[in-house]
């Protein structure tokens, strides 16, 4: 009976260990000046908070292995929508500020946030040569959500 029991338990430990795999994801967040931004809240599906950055923007969170979007967001910061690439463990994001545009339409506002938003890359790649990042290229796609178009959908 005692080892009948004692398969059971660790029969069940093992299964669980299956189902609560998570990986371990760490980097930096930083603005389009290439500053830290402290105290970033990081979530995953868009409910859920799994961490923020400290003091210097640095954060390690654990993640389910299913989870490939994680959204980062600070006030006067758009949010940045990450979608990670297959082992991408070392996260350098860099969050646009929050910009208000008076008296022109949402289309314009959307063409002048694209044309910040594309300028990501290069940013990423100057933080890299100043020695903020530790990579030339981030291992994520960015996602790009226009207002305009959130406009029309209400």
């Amino acid at each position: 009976m005692k080892k009948l029991l004692i398969l059971l338990i660790f029969f069940s430990f093992s299964v669980e260990s299956l189902f609560a795999q998570t990986k371990t994801i760490k980097g930096r967040v930083i603005d389009d000046f290439l500053e830290p931004i402290p105290e970033v809240l990081i979530k995953i599906n868009d409910t859920s908070e799994v961490g923020k950055t400290d003091l210097n923007g640095y954060f390690q969170i654990e993640i389910p292995v299913s989870v490939i979007k994680i959204t980062f967001m600070y006030i006067g910061y758009e949010r940045a929508n990450i979608e990670l690439m297959d082992n991408c463990n070392e996260l350098e994001v860099i969050m646009m500020s929050s910009v208000i545009y008076d008296f022109i339409t949402l289309k314009k506002i959307d063409r002048l946030r694209m044309k910040r938003f594309k300028q990501l890359p290069d940013l990423h790649k100057k933080a890299f040569e100043k020695g903020i990042f530790k990579t030339e290229k981030p291992c994520y796609k960015q996602e790009f959500i226009p207002d305009y178009k959130k406009q029309q959908k209400k």
